[in-house]
This record gives C-alpha cells, structure tokens and sequence, in this order.
C-alpha cells in the first residue's frame, strides 16, 4: 500500500516541479510527468531484475569505462595528432560499445565465479566439460559414490546449498524414514568431498529467494550456469528436457548396462519362486534381471544351468525367457 501512495506521489508531484521549475508551460509538465514515468519504469525494473544482476552490470559498466580510459590516455601519448583526432571523433561510440559488452560479460557469466578456483585455469587447451547440478534424489539414492569412484564423471559435480538445506531438513525429521534418507545423504556429500572420490565436489552458495519449490529453484540454477542436472526424479527429468536442459540419470544408467544377452547364449540361474504359467520357475540374474524359465518349476531352489530363448524390455526392466540346459544337465 505504501508503495502505491509513493508512486501516486511521483506521478503528481513530477508535472508540479516540472511546471514551476523547468517551463511554465506544457513543455515543463511534459518532462516533469517523463520524469516521473522514467523513475516508475526504473522501479519495475529493479523489481525485476536480480539483484545480482544489477550489482554485476553496474561492475561491467564500471570496468569497461576504465578500460576505454585507459586505452584514451595511451592513444593520447603515443600516437599522432590525426589518430587522436579521429579516436576523439569516434570515442562516444566506443566507450558505449565497450561498456555495453563489459556489462553483458558480467550479467552473463556471474554464475560461474561460483565455480572457480584460484587454481582454475583456462587455455585454448583445456575443455572443462559442463557442471553436473545433482539432485537430492541421487545424493538419497547413494548410487553416485561408486560411479565417482570408477573415474566416469569428468565433469565438476555441483550440490547448491537450497539441496543441502533441504537434505538438513530431511536428517531432523520427525519421521524415521526421511531422518534415514536425510543422513544417509549427508554422508554421501561426504564421500564426495573426500580426495580419493574420484571427482571434484563444489558447493554453490546462491539461493533463489523469490522461487518456492526445490525442482525450480534447481532448473533455474541448472539455466544460469549452463549445467546438466543429475536426479532420479521422473518428473524433475521431463520438465528440464522440455526446457532444454540436459539430464542425468542414474537409473536410466543402470538400465543401460545391464548386460544384453543373446538367444542360445547360457546362464546359472538360481530358481526362487514360481512362474506365471505352468511348470515355469522364475529366478534373477546379479544385476536384478528376471530370468522365467519353462518347465523348471520343480527344481525350485536349486541352481540351474538355462538357454535363454529371447528378452523383452518393460517399464520394470529387461525380461529374459529361457529353458533348461538339457545338454549340461546329461553330462
């Protein structure tokens, strides 16, 4: 409410000063009220704009003037007078391109500083892969401590602080269950952050005040840092690919190396429970593969040599459909 009485306020009180100190006539009420609507426009857009934002291009703006003064002064010194005379021609020119491309470097790239080390060098010979964003799905899931560890992942993994605050909340919960999956997050950052993990962990500090939810908090960040996100969330997955957003996960991984097994090849498989059909027996390879195998009810619980027949895929996973190993079974 207050701030609809000031902004009432300026829009009055714009054309008054206008009138009685620049023209008393319509030209002084005109650029009074131009006033006014400017500082109104000018308010919208710091309500719009991060404040980060504003702190960074008012930084560019700031060393890309020092800059052009810079080069002013040693065009001045060194060169000729017909040189100084076109760099004067020219000057306002470059200084508002300059500036204008210092600015758009510092909008632009100001989330990554959150990423930099002081060791951090960049070269034409060196690619830094893009940052992973890792989601509290994978740090729960506990997955991604052996994948790190088998040197798989090049790229900086990155934990921002709202997870982590979110991790907290869920090890000081009430109920068993998340307090488990809370700690036990809390112990893979851990692992993560150990030298011999194999990758290099960085925390990013920022937070987004002005967004609610974790998942947008997360496909904001995952925007401004030019990142991958890495989660398990299906949800979470689909709304970043139909924002362009490159996604990780892990369990579609896991999918993918599961082995391929070919029609004649042979496999142990042990026998846990009962098929669907008659007579079939059904068992798991090491990987969590279902292996239904015919006619093999009857050496439920026991060890058995089996041809696999053919594989489908579902939703579940991969299903292989097999029989006995009659030939190994003679021997």
């Amino acid at each position: 409410m207050l701030m609809w009485v000031a902004r009432i306020f300026i829009i009055i009180i714009g054309p008054i000063i206008g009138y009685f100190q620049i023209a008393q006539n319509s030209k002084g009420i005109l650029i009074g009220t131009g006033v006014a609507v400017g500082v109104i426009f000018i308010e919208w857009l710091i309500e719009k704009i991060p404040l980060d934002d504003v702190i960074a291009a008012i930084l560019g703006i700031i060393i890309g003037l020092i800059f052009v003064k810079v080069l002013d002064y040693l065009i001045v010194v060194t060169f000729n007078e017909k040189v100084v005379e076109v760099w004067y021609k020219y000057s306002l020119l470059v200084k508002i391109t300059v500036a204008y491309i210092a600015m758009l470097i510092a909008v632009k790239k100001k989330g990554e500083l959150y990423l930099l080390d002081q060791n951090i060098t960049l070269t034409s010979r060196k690619i830094i892969p893009e940052s992973i964003l890792v989601d509290t799905s994978v740090l729960v899931d506990g997955r991604i401590v052996e994948i790190a560890k088998s040197n798989f992942i090049l790229s900086v993994l990155v934990v921002p602080r709202f997870i982590i605050n979110e991790i907290q909340m869920l090890a000081d919960s009430s109920d068993d269950l998340k307090r488990t999956k809370g700690r036990r997050a809390l112990d893979v950052i851990a692992e993560l952050e150990k030298k011999e993990s194999g990758v290099r962990l960085k925390i990013f500090e920022k937070d987004y005040s002005d967004i609610e939810t974790t998942d947008e908090k997360l496909l904001k960040c995952a925007s401004e840092i030019k990142a991958r996100i890495m989660t398990n969330d299906y949800n979470l997955s689909k709304v970043a690919q139909i924002r362009g957003i490159k996604v990780l996960n892990i369990n579609s991984l896991a999918k993918a190396l599961k082995p391929i097994v070919l029609p004649g090849e042979t496999l142990d498989v042990y026998l846990l429970k009962e098929g669907k059909e008659n007579r079939q027996a059904v068992g798991y390879l090491d990987d969590g593969t279902m292996v239904v195998v015919e006619n093999a009810r009857r050496f439920i619980g026991q060890k058995k040599r089996v041809v696999v027949t053919s594989s489908i895929q579902t939703d579940a996973g991969r299903m292989i459909f097999a029989h006995l190993d009659h030939h190994h079974e003679h021997r």
